[in-house]
This record gives C-alpha cells, sequence and structure tokens, in this order.
C-alpha cells in the first residue's frame, strides 16, 4: 500500500476544517450534525474520523487555530521597533485572517464573523471551549501588552495607563467590528483602519477656546 505524503494529510485536515467551518457558521453548532459536515467536505465518515472524534473536537481544532493564527501575528509585529501603528498593525493582522479564509462563506457572505459569533455563544455552555478560547485570549492579550510596552518606550503612547487595559481595549474594538460584520454585512478592514486613525488623532481643546 502507497504511503500517504504528509502534505496529503495536511490537505485533508484543512479540507474538513474549512468544511466544518461554513456548516458552523450557517447553522450553528446544535444544529450541525457530524452527517452535515461529512456531507459539506465530501468526504466517507472513516475518512473525517481519521482526524477528528466528533463535533467537540472540530470546534475546539477551529477556534485554537484561528487564536494561534492571530497570536502568532501580533507576536510578529512585537518584534519590530517600534511596532506599527495601531491602526496599522490591526487591520494588517486581522486582514490577514480575513485573506486565509475568504474562500469561506454561507450565502455569498464571508464565513468566518459569523462563526466567530458561535464560538463564542458555545462558550456558555461548554466549559471545554471556553477553556481554550480563554487561554487564547490571554496568549493574544500578552502579545499586544508588549506591543503596548514598545509604544511607550518609544514614547509613542502615553505610559501612565496599564499595557493590560490598552490590550483589551484593542481586542474589544476588534471583536466588535467581527460583531458588526455578523450582523450588517461584510465590511472592509479599511473601516476599522479608518477609525481608529481618526480616533488617534483626538486631542484636547485649547483651554478656553
Amino acid at each position: 500500500m502507497a504511503r500517504v505524503s504528509q502534505a496529503h494529510l495536511d490537505a485533508r485536515r484543512r479540507q474538513i476544517l474549512d468544511g466544518a467551518s461554513v456548516c458552523f457558521a450557517r447553522n450553528g453548532f446544535h444544529a450541525t450534525s457530524m452527517q452535515d459536515v461529512l456531507k459539506e467536505v465530501d468526504l466517507s465518515a472513516g475518512a473525517v474520523y481519521r482526524y477528528f472524534s466528533g463535533k467537540e473536537e472540530l470546534i475546539a481544532a477551529i477556534v485554537g487555530e484561528v487564536l494561534g493564527e492571530v497570536r502568532e501575528s501580533f507576536e510578529e509585529e512585537s518584534r519590530h521597533i517600534p511596532p506599527p501603528a495601531p491602526d496599522i498593525l490591526v487591520s494588517s493582522v486581522l486582514g490577514r485572517v480575513h485573506a486565509s479564509r475568504e474562500a469561506l462563506t454561507v450565502d455569498g457572505q464571508p464565513a468566518f464573523p459569523r462563526l466567530v459569533i458561535q464560538v463564542w455563544t458555545e462558550t456558555l455552555r461548554n466549559p471545554e471551549l471556553a477553556a481554550i478560547l480563554s487561554e487564547g485570549y490571554g496568549g493574544v492579550r500578552e502579545a499586544w501588552a508588549r506591543i503596548v510596552v514598545a509604544y511607550q518606550e518609544a514614547g509613542m503612547m502615553r505610559s501612565d495607563v496599564s499595557p493590560d487595559h490598552v490590550a483589551r481595549t484593542m481586542i474589544a474594538t476588534v471583536q466588535g467590528f467581527l460583531v458588526q460584520q455578523s450582523l450588517f454585512g461584510p465590511a472592509p478592514v479599511e473601516v476599522l483602519r479608518d477609525g481608529l486613525r481618526a480616533l488617534m488623532s483626538v486631542s484636547a481643546p485649547l483651554s478656553g477656546a
């Protein structure tokens, strides 16, 4: 029997994760069965179960992959001295995540924002998924905090604010943008970039003005 290459195994795993992501984004986790996933990816049960034991493991793999990609992107940016300004940095990372999943659609719309909402909802009833999400967000917060410290050391940002507070705020900004996309339709990352750029330009009015 011919040995299956690692490239083939990786491509098959990617196929399953992408198909499951579309299914979950379309109907949610509870309304999606493994049969739905098998139909979406056009594979046999044996082929899919070789990689994942069921829906819970699929969900965990999808969440871990996305958060890992985001964390790695921010960690890479944190190595720049100084890092890019927040408007450039956030739009670059979010654009990269979107681009890697732009082929995944539901009813002609990007699946990724809808999938994010489904994940957040599922964490309310799934302690294991909540733990994965918490760990992943913790890593993103730490990467962002290092970026803030670099801003402060370079004199780009005021130093009397906790780096973790800034990190939480920037994460909340991205989360809110994804919620808007899920509820109101897709929007280019340039919208977020321009909004952040405008907010960064705000200054206190001159006294007596």
